[in-house]
């Protein structure tokens, strides 16, 4: 959960760029550039804000859309009964599949639980199940990128983990030098630097990630690399 007010990022940038007193560049206006900052950090790592959520099904239908916040759906886990009883699993598969091997799955009986789920990258708002729901709907667990809220004040607590904090700062940095591209001539390189810092913090933590995913393998997992 974060813990760091939106304050705490906003004083160090005024600190760097030597405007404490917030003369050049208002509070207010570094609190817009923050917020821009947290959607920027989902938008180029969807799962840096993802909710997990119990969702209820549209009735007789296959197409299903995702809560207003969403950005993008990330996985369905498993059947919730009535919203609250763990149930079946819900597996992926391909929509050719289905669109092939049963083309009327769209329009057969209906049931309350659910065994597949299909997802389009291209509409990445909206997501089909099978069977379709019945007349009653039920609920299933869904994993969703969601789009931050933005901070009312300063003070208010940033709406992504602590480790983007930094990542937040440097973004921060890089719209406020942007402002002074036209009258200071150093500042569209240090606009660029901590941009780059910014999109480096992002893409490492998703590098860190994937090299520390307990689903992946490590070496000496690998029973390719033992020899006997």
């Amino acid at each position: 959960m974060p813990t760091i007010a939106g304050s705490t990022i906003l004083d160090r940038a005024s600190i760097i760029l030597q405007d404490t007193t917030n003369i050049r560049w208002p509070e207010d206006e570094l609190l817009k550039w923050l917020n821009d900052g947290q959607r920027e950090i989902v938008l180029r790592k969807p799962d840096s804000y993802a909710k997990s959520t119990s969702m209820v099904l549209t009735a007789s239908e296959t197409k299903q859309s995702l809560p207003s916040d969403a950005i993008q759906l990330i996985d369905i886990v498993r059947n919730l009964g009535t919203g609250v009883t763990p149930g079946r699993a819900i597996s992926r598969t391909e929509r050719y599949i289905l669109d092939g091997q049963r083309p009327n799955w769209n329009t057969e009986t209906g049931s309350s639980t659910v065994k597949h789920y299909m997802f389009d990258e291209r509409n990445p708002k909206v997501f089909y199940v099978y069977p379709p729901q019945p007349t009653t709907p039920s609920y299933i667990e869904i994993v969703y990128s969601a789009s931050p809220a933005d901070l009312a004040t300063s003070a208010s607590t940033i709406t992504l983990d602590d480790i983007y904090a930094s990542a937040l700062l440097d973004y921060v940095l890089y719209r406020a030098y942007s402002k002074d591209a036209d009258i200071a001539p150093s500042a569209p390189q240090r606009a660029i630097g901590h941009y780059q810092a910014f999109t480096q913090s992002v893409t490492g933590k998703e590098a860190a990630e994937s090299a520390y995913n307990p689903n992946m393998p490590k070496p000496s997992e690998n029973p390719g690399s033992h020899r006997g």
